[in-house]
C-alpha cells in the first residue's frame, strides 16, 4: 500500500513541482549553477515531500489540485515542505516568477 501512495504522490505533486520549476529555469534561461542547485535540492526533498504527503493526506491531496490548477506556485510547495531548500528556492526566485503581460 505504501508503494501505491508514493506512486500517486509522485504522480500528482513531486513530478509536477520539479517539472513546472524546470520549464521556468529553462524558459528563463537561467544559469546552471542555480538550475543544478534547485534540482537537487528539489530531488533531495522528494522524501521530505513523500512523507508529509503520507502523514497528511489533505495537504498532499489539496496541494496537487492548487498545483494542478495554478493556484500556488511549486516552489512554495517545495519550501513549505523541505524548509532546507528555502536557500535554493530564494536564489532561483528571480527566475522563477512569471513575466508580467
Amino acid at each position: 500500500m505504501q508503494d501505491f501512495i508514493a506512486a500517486l504522490v509522485s504522480f500528482f505533486l513531486i513530478e509536477p513541482l520539479q517539472a513546472e520549476m524546470a520549464e521556468r529555469l529553462a524558459a528563463a534561461q537561467a544559469p546552471q549553477a542555480v538550475v543544478a542547485e534547485l534540482t537537487a535540492c528539489a530531488r533531495s526533498g522528494a522524501p521530505t515531500l513523500l512523507e508529509r504527503a503520507t502523514n497528511d493526506p489533505a495537504w498532499a491531496a489539496s496541494n496537487a489540485v492548487r498545483l494542478w490548477a495554478g493556484w500556488v506556485r511549486p516552489d512554495q510547495v517545495l519550501v513549505e515542505a523541505a524548509p532546507g531548500c528555502a536557500a535554493a528556492v530564494e536564489a532561483a526566485r528571480p527566475f522563477l516568477t512569471e513575466p508580467s503581460s
